[in-house]
């Protein structure tokens, strides 16, 4: 019998499986995202991953509730992942977390695209830079996506047009769709999409505007009535392109990448292109042949872009956009270059006029009227000339003569470097209108030529910006200069009608002499008269100015001397009518008639008993 401290076989023992390891609290939660990250990834996965068109668009109106689970599953997602990458970076679920991950970017992809396209109008630079002032739609991340719907009922009740509300909730979308990419890893997708666009749209931009990329072999063959037509064009597009498509751009690219990397790297990659195309015609203009007509043209190119110039710095200030300041620099280099080469020309065909024939009646030469129209037009860009004579000192190639006033250096009045330069222009002009007074054979002909030509040059600085330019003193002194010539004119022009009647014309005389003195007169007037009669004063305040000195000194003297000896019974006891052929009324009427060269013939009565003029 067996006792029980007696042995007895023992059963067979089995081993239980291994239970699976539970579930930490954060795993759980992670599964939990996933599963809700692919229902909601898997809702908005499209069979065609290649395809933009025909589909459904998450960021519509309508979706804007999904689109902010959306965006909070692929943050939800990149949770998961860095937790998985962290624990077990082998995981079945890291794969899938993966797989939804780029699913989800496939999909932003396709919306940044969309908005982009959808949005043309919307985001074009000009209503994006109308507004730019306002308030800024960006945000700091994905998480504040909550805040447009704040943001959209603060601005609810304010009076903006539909466009500016349109543009922003666009700029918002692509700043929402570009932080979120980038954050997930997939800035590359995101930058090329953008940049792909937005780059077409600066480019078609450039080309609507007229903006040609011409080289400078193409814009030497083109003849100067059709180049001023592109130069015309491209000064309407340059402001716009300036101050509208590339600023527009620049806050474009401000708003939708958080990154100053990604901003500067995507408005380069889109503006630098166009822009330096842009800046580049005015370099090759100034490269082409250099005549003065040309002068005014380059002088708008350069004005052009010095005005913009502070908006082109503050735009293009990155370093990978200093090949468009750059262009913009050369372009005023080579523009400041022509204007000075085309002042020089200019300069030369004034002092190698050939004109040979002289002006008819002492009028206005036409290289008087081609220098001043031309010096006038100017000093309607005196500041920009201002800067480009600057370091440009003026080379006086002789000591000039007293007559010529001096150099303009001399002058206190005129201390600006472009002052300096253009009364130097006026004063070469002058010195070659002294040589065209050899033309007249006639002296006093010849001062009267001074006279009117130097009077229509102060007239024009008197009546332009040239009188700010070169100030009272200059017009002063050359005004006093026309009152010479004129006085020049008056002594050598009339000296035989003068020196034919007495020094005292109150004094006794015999009756053969006062005869002697009024055929004399007569004979003086009336050749004086007929060759004067051509002679012209086009200046009207000139005109009656000489008019009336030459009356005084003139009519007085005869007139005393008439009456003491010209009388009607004075006559019958002495001698022929004929001999006292003026009253002092026929002189006044005659003289009236001076200077117009309208005189009919040039020829005064011979048998009127006060001088009738014939007709």
């Amino acid at each position: 019998m067996r006792t029980v401290f007696s042995k007895s076989p023992s059963p067979a023992r089995t081993t239980p499986p291994p239970s699976p390891p539970r579930q930490t609290f954060s795993e759980s939660l992670i599964d939990e995202d996933i599963e809700a990250a692919q229902s909601i990834i898997t809702k908005w996965d499209s069979s065609d991953s290649y395809s933009y068109r025909n589909i459904d668009y998450l960021f519509s109106q309508e979706n804007r509730h999904e689109v902010k689970q959306y965006l909070n599953s692929i943050k939800h997602l990149q949770r998961a992942m860095q937790y998985f990458v962290s624990e077990n970076p082998v995981a079945e679920k890291l794969v899938r977390a993966q797989n939804l991950m780029q699913t989800a970017m496939k999909r932003l992809q396709k919306e940044f695209y969309q908005i982009l396209k959808s949005n043309r109008d919307h985001l074009d630079p000009e209503s994006v830079s109308s507004h730019s002032s306002g308030a800024s739609p960006s945000r700091s991340s994905i998480s504040d996506f909550e805040d447009e719907f704040e943001y959209e009922s603060r601005h609810e009740n304010e009076v903006i047009s539909e466009m500016e509300r349109a543009s922003t909730a666009a700029m918002v979308d692509l700043r929402t769709i570009a932080d979120c990419m980038i954050s997930a890893g997939y800035t590359k997708e995101c930058v090329k999409i953008y940049k792909i666009i937005r780059k077409s749209i600066i480019d078609e931009a450039l080309y609507h505007l007229g903006v040609e990329r011409l080289t400078l072999s193409q814009l030497q063959k083109i003849d100067w009535e059709a180049l001023e037509i592109k130069i015309k064009s491209w000064l309407n597009a340059v402001k716009v392109a300036v101050k509208t498509l590339f600023y527009g751009e620049r806050i474009l690219c401000d708003q939708v990448f958080s990154a100053s990397s990604l901003r500067e790297s995507c408005f380069s990659e889109i503006s630098r292109d166009g822009a330096v195309a842009l800046f580049g015609f005015p370099e090759n203009v100034a490269k082409c042949k250099k005549t003065p007509e040309k002068m005014f043209r380059i002088l708008d190119l350069y004005e052009a872009i010095s005005d913009l110039w502070p908006e082109i710095e503050s735009i293009f200030i990155f370093e990978s956009t200093s090949a468009v300041r750059q262009t913009a620099v050369d372009s005023l280099v080579k523009l400041g270059e022509a204007v000075r080469a085309m002042i020089t020309e200019f300069e030369t065909a004034i002092q190698k006029d050939t004109s040979k024939s002289p002006v008819p009646g002492g009028g206005i030469h036409p290289l008087t009227r081609y220098v001043m129209n031309y010096i006038t037009f100017l000093t309607d860009y005196s500041g920009i000339l201002s800067d480009i004579v600057a370091d440009w000192p003026l080379t006086v190639p002789s000591p000039l003569p007293e007559s010529y006033f001096g150099s303009p250096d001399a002058n206190e009045s005129i201390n600006s470097p472009v002052s300096v330069r253009l009364a130097w222009l006026i004063l070469v002009t002058l010195c070659k209108l002294d040589g065209k007074v050899e033309l007249y054979k006639d002296v006093g002909l010849s001062y009267l030529f001074l006279a009117n030509n130097l009077q229509y040059i102060v007239r024009k600085v008197r009546k332009s910006n040239l009188r700010f330019l070169l100030g009272d003193d200059w017009v002063a002194k050359h005004e006093a200069k026309v009152q010479q010539y004129a006085a020049n004119y008056e002594r050598m022009g009339w000296s035989k009608v003068l020196a034919s009647l007495p020094e005292d014309p109150t004094a006794a005389i015999p009756v053969d002499l006062v005869k002697d003195h009024f055929i004399r007169f007569n004979a003086a007037f009336e050749e004086t008269y007929k060759k004067q009669s051509s002679w012209i004063i086009p200046e009207g305040k000139l005109r009656e100015r000489i008019k009336l000195s030459l009356e005084k000194r003139i009519v007085p003297v005869y007139e005393e001397f008439y009456d003491n000896y010209g009388g009607v019974g004075l006559r019958k006891q002495t001698w022929n009518e004929s001999i006292v052929r003026f009253a002092p009324e026929d002189l006044r009427n005659y003289m009236s008639d001076l200077f117009n060269g309208s005189c009919s013939s040039g020829s005064v009565s011979s048998n009127s008993s006060h001088g009738g003029r014939s007709h």
